[in-house]
Order: structure tokens, then C-alpha cells, then sequence
């Protein structure tokens, strides 16, 4: 059942969590790291009240030890050759979207797959030392792709993964469908479409290039539109 739901939501209007919902069935719930986070940006932010405070001690077990005001969010689009990463500074109080960062790290082709990871791994962690991110998002691996694809998309994952286990951050993992309809209110966006939505709410004239930083910051303003 749940085979045909992904199906039907891949190549349809519908995200997996829609699906499940017409069904009947209960949506993956939301990390209670994410509830923790929105609570306290909302609580340190204007008009922050009893409420929000109430929301922010239900689940103590938090990254953020203070209550920032906005929260700098990572995105990661990863790979084995190129990947993407973005950050963004979310308000709470009025949705506001900065871009802080950007860029793509890039391993030379000529090296053996072990070496790439290897750059790939260092890099990522001197980003995470340099701008210190509240949370990451991370696309999920999905249907779709030739094996060899899903492979390398999978490897290029786990380095990511590891890189933010070792720096305490929290991530949430994303389907491609739900990053889309974060930024764009379609699931079924194009590239374009996606980068165009990027670079308007972020006020940037043009979207940035390459296209993995634009996937990159899609995920990060996906996990902001979710806290």
C-alpha cells in the first residue's frame, strides 16, 4: 500500500503525507527537536508569551541552549562530485528570509571515489565550524534514479549525515516533493521554478549557480517554513 501511495505522490499533485491523510493514516509525525526549536525562536522573539514558554519546556532535550531570535538554518544538497550547502537566517517574528551563505564544495574528478569522500567530509565540516547552524535539512533519497545514482547520492548522504552527527546538529530529511512544495506550493515544480522561488525569497536578483547551491537553499527554506 504504502508502495503505491510513494508512487501515486511522485508522479501526482499529492505529497506522501496527503496521500496518507485521504487514507486515513497518520502522517510521519513532526521531530520533537523541530516543536523545540519553533517554540523557543517564538519565545525569544516580540510578544513572546506563557504559551510558547509552556511549548519550549515540554521537550527540554534541545540543541539551542538559549532562545535566539532567529535561527540560522543549513540546507544540504549532497553527492559525490558536487555538493550544495546554504544558510539561511529565519525570523520567527515576521518570516523573514537573509541569506547568510553559500557555496559548493567541489572535489577534483581525477580522484578515486575514497578521496572525494574524504574532501568532501573535510570541507563540510569546516562550513558547519564556520557558521555555526541551528539545524540542517537534507533531502531524503528517492524513487526514481538509475541505481548507480541512488548509490552515489547515498554515499554522498551518509558523509552529510555524519558530518552533522559529529557537530550536535539536528536535521531533518526531506522528499524532494515536500522541499518543492515548501518553496514553490507545487510538489511537481520544475528547476526553474524552484530556483526562480529561491532567489524571490531570499531577495536575490538571480539564483546561484550551480544548481546545487539552489537545491541546497530550497531545503534550508523548507525547514524554515516547517519551524
Amino acid at each position: 500500500m504504502l508502495t503505491i501511495l510513494y508512487g501515486m505522490a511522485l508522479n501526482g499533485p499529492y505529497t506522501v503525507d496527503d496521500l496518507l491523510r485521504m487514507t486515513g493514516c497518520k502522517p510521519k509525525p513532526k521531530p520533537a527537536w523541530l516543536e523545540t526549536l519553533a517554540a523557543r525562536c517564538a519565545e525569544a522573539a516580540p510578544g513572546g508569551g506563557a504559551a510558547t514558554r509552556k511549548s519550549a519546556i515540554r521537550h527540554p532535550q534541545s540543541a539551542i541552549r538559549r532562545a535566539p531570535r532567529s535561527l540560522r538554518l543549513l540546507g544540504i544538497d549532497p553527492g559525490t562530485r558536487r555538493v550544495g550547502w546554504g544558510v539561511v537566517e529565519y525570523s520567527k517574528a515576521d518570516a523573514r528570509l537573509k541569506l547568510l551563505a553559500c557555496g559548493c564544495i567541489t572535489p577534483s574528478g581525477k580522484l578515486p571515489l575514497k578521496d572525494r569522500l574524504r574532501d568532501i567530509f573535510s570541507e563540510l565540516e569546516t562550513v558547519l565550524q564556520r557558521t555555526q547552524p541551528h539545524a540542517a535539512a537534507l533531502e531524503e533519497t528517492f524513487a526514481g534514479v538509475n541505481m548507480k545514482s541512488a548509490i552515489a547520492m547515498g554515499e554522498g548522504r551518509g558523509i552529510a549525515l555524519l558530518c552533522l552527527a559529529r557537530a550536535g546538529i539536528d536535521v531533518l530529511e526531506l522528499s524532494p516533493r515536500s522541499i518543492k512544495q515548501a518553496v514553490t506550493g507545487s510538489g511537481a515544480a520544475g528547476k526553474a521554478r524552484v530556483a526562480a522561488m529561491v532567489a524571490a525569497q531570499l531577495g536575490l536578483k538571480t539564483p546561484p549557480t550551480p544548481e546545487d547551491i539552489t537545491d541546497a537553499l530550497a531545503a534550508a527554506i523548507a525547514l524554515a517554513r516547517r519551524t
